[in-house]
């Protein structure tokens, strides 16, 4: 690291779980975010701010009005704008030294395999039942380390799934994909603006600590959120030995 950048991360450089080996290590990461919304926001913004040198964002949709009360890493200039690219601006302006990919696409098919295949670690910070499921099969797939994040209205939850590691289990174990789940929409439900930031800040935090192979990342439990009682609960999560994600072939 140069002068600049020693100063510029010093204060995890002091951190003896991090120090210098730690930032290189997230200097040389290749993180991928799937969808620059609420929790894709909070996240883009601290995985740049900490120095991860490779970020590639995936997401569709673009910048509206009704977005700027979450969705920290847009302004209202941004309005109008593909949601990839005011990400990138707004990644940028915190850290020139972060190398940004953006894809204008829907996380999906041969794309989806790409993008977790070229990867060291996925957070997936989608909305979508059937996104979670594509991403979680990719990612076990190519023994990639995912990190699972939602928000609805004041609830929120974290996961950390690790096909690396043989005991942990996988979304599919905890949403089996043949069950029928509510899909329940922020434009539809609502969502307190400060929860999407608290979940997706965590789940930076968790694919820091992966890659700087520092703490204990939430693997094999379930990490339930009320923003309203300000409380954390914590439910142990087992790998289901019929599932056929992670305990069966794809």
């Amino acid at each position: 690291m140069n002068d600049d950048q020693l100063l510029r991360y010093s204060r995890h450089i002091l951190l003896p779980e991090i120090g210098v080996e730690g930032q290189e290590s997230f200097q040389k990461g290749d993180v991928l975010i799937i969808g620059a919304g609420g929790l894709g926001s909070p996240a883009a913004l601290f995985l740049a701010s900490s120095g991860v040198g490779s970020i590639t964002i995936c997401d569709e949709d673009t910048v509206d009005l009704t977005n700027l009360q979450r969705q920290i890493i847009h302004t209202t200039d941004s309005i109008g704008s593909l949601k990839v690219e005011s990400a990138q601006r707004s990644m940028e302006a915190i850290n020139p030294h972060v190398q940004i990919k953006t894809i204008n696409r829907r996380a999906e098919g041969q794309l989806l395999k790409n993008l977790v295949s070229e990867s060291s670690i996925i957070l997936d910070c989608s909305d979508n039942f059937k996104t979670r499921h594509a991403v979680n099969k990719a990612c076990f797939e190519f023994k990639k380390p995912l990190v699972s994040g939602a928000a609805i209205k004041f609830d929120g939850q974290l996961a950390v799934f690790d096909a690396k590691n043989p005991d942990s289990p996988c979304y599919q174990c905890l949403f089996p994909e043949e069950n029928e789940f509510e899909e329940t929409r922020c434009a539809v439900m609502g969502v307190f603006a400060p929860l999407v930031g608290i979940i997706g800040t965590a789940q930076a935090a968790e694919a820091l600590k992966l890659m700087g192979n520092i703490g204990r990342p939430a693997v094999g439990k379930l990490m339930l959120f009320d923003a309203l009682a300000m409380e954390w609960r914590s439910i142990k999560l087992n790998k289901d030995p019929k599932c056929a994600v992670c305990s069966g072939s794809l």
